[in-house]
Parts: C-alpha cells; structure tokens; sequence
C-alpha cells in the first residue's frame, strides 16, 4: 500500500514538473521569436558599394526634382506600409534621454513656460502669450471636428473668440481659469476613450501654466490617436488602389531618371537566366542531345517572377543591393530569410533524430513538439557573430 502510494506521489510530482518544463519552453520560444523581431528590426548589414548594372548613363536632376522624388518616395512608402502592416500605428516622438535634441527641446520649452509665468505674475496681468496659446488650442480642437460636428464648431469658434478675448484682457474682465475649464471640457468630449483618464488629471491642476503644459501634452497624443484614426479610415481605400499607385509611382521615377530600377532589371534578369539554363538542360535528353533545332524553350512571366522572389530568400543583404520595387519590404524579406534557416536547421534536426531514435520514443505524441520547442530555442542568435 505504502509501495502504491510512493509511486502516485512521484508520478504527480513527474507530471507537475513536466508541465512546468514545458510552460518554460513556451515562454523561451516567445522570447525567441520576439528576439529574432528585435533583430530584423535593429537594422540590416551596412551595404558595402557595389557597381552597378551596365545601363544608360545617370541623368543630372535638380534640387526641386530631387525633394520632389523624396515626397513621393515617403508617400509611397507610407501608403504600402499602411495597406501591408494591419497593426500599424503613428506613435508619439520619443527623443533620447541623452540627445542633443532633448536637451534644446527641454531648454527652449522651459525658457517658454518661464517667460508666459512671468507675463501672468505681473500687476496687472499680461496676457499676450497666453492668448496666442489659446489660439493654438481652437485650431487644434478645430482640427479634431468632423464635417458633420457643426454644433461644436460654432461652441468653440464663440467661447474661444480671439477678440473677444482680447478686449476682456485689455479691460481686466479675463477670466483664463472659465477659458480652461471649457477647454478642458471640450477635450473629454473629443478625445478617445483611452485618454478619459489623462483629461480628468487635468481638472486636478489648479496654476494657469503647468495647467496650460499639461494641455498641450494631452492635445498631443489626440493628434496621434486622430492620425491613428485616419490610417484605419483610409486603409480599405488603399487596398483597393494601392497596386495602381505603386505603379503609377514607379513609372513617375522611371521616367524621371531612366536607370532608377536597374537592379530589378539585373535580379529579373537573372532569374530568366537561370531559368533558361535549367529548361535548356532538360530539353537537351528530350531531343536526343540534338541542340540548335526548333526556337529553344519558351518562359512564362508568371514563373519567372515566382522565381525571382524565391531567389530573394536567399538573397546576399550584405553585397548585394536590394531591387527597388521591393524595397519597401527589404526588412520582410530578410525575416523570412532568417525564419527559412531556421525552419530548415529544424526540420534536419527532427529528420535525423527520427530517423535514429528509438520506435518507443518516436510514437510518443508530444516528443516532437517538446523537440521542436527545444531546438527552436538553441536556433535563437544562429544568426549572430
């Protein structure tokens, strides 16, 4: 009896400390796979300067056409980003601690604050920087209103009327604390949901400028969540237009500065070349080793392409510059590149180990699942020097 009960015991604990073995490999694979994110995303390898692809000679270009090519670079850019990544989102600017930026950033926005709390400590009170701040703060709510918002546009075009201000300030009738609490008001009745919060502190601030600072800090992060707002908005429309975008685009550049897509000439190239290559090979036993009759293989477009964007999951980042039209997706394509070494390390790994394992230890259910987990795990900095 107490044989019996010594092995339940040791059973249960073999269980429990399995199921914690493998809740940790979960965990350990998670961090993997974020890892390899954080990777990609840190930045690819420095290209070293290569030559490039014999073509016509570069056309000299202009200032205005230079920045004009950039704009629709961005735009384009931005636009495939929006149609290719669902969980895209404009986030607020974070500067370094430690940057140069920062620093002056901090200084001049002190430097501000000091001078508007000097302005309103003074007998009587001077209230010019406060009222532009005010004019800022309309155009900013204004901003946030639909077409449709007629009735709120007309509330705030009246409370928050410049000069109608103006003229209570020069008689001593402002009451900046009343503009505030409206302000304030119309905030919460703007802001998303996930803002209800840092609007209701700003009820809690009772001084004109820290409360003014912390205004302008939230107005912030509702022009992120309005941008935020118009990317989802607008995302369907992109779907449907953005191939015919990207290639009107694209065309635009090519006609600009005609040797702008040279090396997606040179990587199609190459592609057909190797194609050609293998269809020869195979042609030539069909024919009884016959060549030179008949008008060669014939290549489908559709399959050279297909080709071509195999080739770039194995593509050299380091010496080789990426074709321009997926450029875009430079940082995509080199995540898959990585994710297909790991695949394939891993599929050796449990063909090998199935192959010389034992039948009692390769039928268990769990084995491979537990090994793949283990092995993805070791597979994490492969990458690495």
């Amino acid at each position: 009896m107490s044989e019996n009960l010594d092995k339940s015991n040791i059973n249960e604990a073999g269980k429990s400390k399995s199921s914690d073995s493998e809740q940790g490999l979960e965990d350990a694979v998670e961090v993997s796979d974020e890892a390899l994110q954080k990777k990609i995303k840190s930045g690819s390898p420095s290209t070293q300067r290569v030559q490039r692809p014999h073509s016509s000679p570069p056309r000299f270009v202009t200032v205005e056409e230079l920045l004009e090519t950039a704009k629709g670079v961005t735009n384009m850019a931005l636009a495939h980003e929006i149609v290719i990544n669902g969980d895209f989102q404009i986030k607020p600017v974070e500067l370094p601690e430690d940057s140069l930026e920062k620093r002056v950033k901090d200084i001049v926005h002190k430097a501000f604050w000091d001078c508007l709390s000097v302005q309103l400590s003074e007998v009587p009170p001077t209230y010019d920087r406060a009222i532009k701040l005010v004019g800022e703060i309309k155009e900013t709510l204004l901003s946030f209103l639909l077409p449709g918002h007629t009735r709120l546009r007309n509330q705030i075009t009246e409370v928050l009327d410049l000069d109608l201000i103006k003229q209570e300030a020069e008689n001593g009738a402002l009451d900046i604390s009343k503009l505030a609490e409206f302000i304030i008001g119309m905030m919460g009745t703007l802001c998303a949901p996930v803002r209800d919060e840092e609007v209701k502190k700003l009820k809690d601030i009772k001084e004109i400028v820290p409360l003014f600072r912390a205004i302008f800090s939230v107005l912030d992060l509702m022009k992120v969540d309005m941008a935020n707002f118009a990317v989802s908005s607008i995302r369907p429309h992109l779907m449907q237009q953005s191939i015919e975008y990207e290639r009107k685009q694209f065309q635009e550049f090519l006609e600009k500065q005609p040797n702008s897509l040279d090396f997606v000439t040179q990587w199609l190239q190459e592609a057909t070349d190797d194609l050609m290559s293998q269809k020869y090979k195979n042609a030539l036993p069909a024919a009884g080793g016959a060549a030179g009759s008949g008008d060669g293989p014939q290549l489908d477009p559709v399959a050279v392409q297909n080709y071509a964007y195999l080739k770039l999951l194995k593509w050299d980042h380091l010496h080789r510059p990426f074709p321009e039209t997926v450029l875009m997706d430079h940082s995509r394509f080199q995540e898959f590149q990585l994710q297909l070494e790991q695949l394939t390390v891993l599929g050796a790994v449990l063909l090998v180990t199935f192959s010389m394992a034992a039948p009692g230890i390769a039928s268990r259910a769990d084995f491979a699942e537990k090994l793949k987990m283990i092995v993805k795990i070791l597979l994490t900095d492969m990458h690495l020097p």
